[in-house]
């Protein structure tokens, strides 16, 4: 009879086991504190009217004010303006008193070879671009964070930093007296024997020209978001990998490439959107010297055949097709990249 009662008294613990199971109790309670506050903060929430929500949550409200007011004045409003795709538009009558055409201007346009010129040309030079300029500042921003010494590192960011801030003036003026036909580049070509070749205005080579100027002025400047996206991988990854013997290329592979992903997904999907516009102030700088048929993209003509012109129909319509354009595939890219795992610009809804 003694042992079943000793048996049924519980073991004496220790006072760290006594600690541990203390702390746990209190761990639980708080956690059930914390679930029923949230539950409670969640009823009262949803019982609140609008205005009480403005009222509570007027500090945040006046912070996004200014974002709000910038988008809805020069991204949401202008948006009015495709309206003119459809008319015999008139600035002086304005909207409501210009004549209806339907889908006029759109005929128009497709039949003007000029515009399928132009729409060529631009594929043409979105393609090269996506496939020269875009993995750059991949590869430049891969570059500096393999670089040890930190003031080297800074020095080369400032360096190819510094053609952003330059104009497209001075860019082609740069490129002119370097590859023109009277440029530094013709001088060493002739000088080792080779024939001359005018890059600026060589109608085959200006896709590649252009491309080759926008990776100058922009690569050092596109390689901000991918450092930052270099710097937020946890090195302890790139430790742990090394101690399961993962070479460089092997960490590379698995660490890096996935920690950059979603950010490369993400900036693809965007660059997808502006496809057809592939730069109007550079393009129009050197259209003349290639000519129309080699130089002329989407955006000047709009400029030649619509503004210069007051067709202003014809104008929107190309604008609005542009517009339809990158619609359509930064919603096709972001649906792919949902099928492939990746978050894409937004998330899915049963996310």
């Amino acid at each position: 009879m003694t042992d079943i009662r000793a048996a049924d008294r519980p073991v004496p613990r220790s006072a760290p086991e006594q600690a541990a199971a203390t702390d746990r109790r209190v761990r639980g309670r708080v956690r059930v504190r914390s679930r029923g506050k949230r539950s409670r903060r969640t009823a009262a929430g949803s019982s609140l009217t609008l205005w009480q929500r403005i009222k509570r949550d007027k500090v945040l409200l006046a912070l996004m004010l200014p974002g709000f007011l910038y988008f809805a004045v020069f991204s949401y409003a202008p948006l009015f303006g495709y309206l003119s795709a459809f008319e015999d538009y008139q600035p002086y009558t304005g909207f409501i008193h210009s004549t209806w055409v339907g889908m006029q201007n759109f005929t128009d346009l497709f039949a003007d070879n000029a515009f399928w010129t132009a729409l060529t040309n631009t594929f043409v030079i979105s393609l090269i671009q996506l496939v020269l300029f875009f993995p750059a500042p991949i590869g430049l921003a891969l570059l500096l964070n393999s670089v040890a010494s930190g003031r080297i590192r800074k020095f080369v960011q400032s360096v190819v930093y510094l053609p952003h801030f330059i104009g497209w003036v001075a860019i082609v003026s740069i490129f002119q007296e370097v590859l023109g036909p009277t440029g530094a580049m013709q001088h060493m070509m002739s000088a080792v024997g080779l024939p001359r070749f005018d890059f600026m205005s060589n109608p085959g080579f200006f896709p590649w020209l252009v491309a080759i100027q926008a990776i100058w002025k922009d690569c050092g400047w596109g390689t901000i978001i991918f450092l930052a996206a270099l710097l937020s991988i946890d090195q302890g990854l790139y430790e742990a990998a090394a101690v399961d013997g993962a070479g460089r290329w092997r960490r590379f592979r698995s660490v890096t490439m996935p920690g950059i992903m979603p950010v490369v997904i993400l900036l693809l999907i965007l660059r997808l959107g502006t496809i057809l516009s592939v730069g109007f102030e550079q393009i129009l700088l050197q259209r003349d010297t290639v000519g129309a048929k080699a130089g002329e993209v989407l955006d000047t003509y709009v400029y030649y055949h619509g503004v210069a012109t007051q067709q202003w129909g014809t104008a929107a319509a190309a604008g609005l097709i542009k517009a339809v354009v990158g619609l359509v595939l930064v919603l096709g890219a972001n649906k792919v990249a949902h099928r492939f795992g990746q978050e894409g610009i937004y998330s899915r809804g049963d996310r």
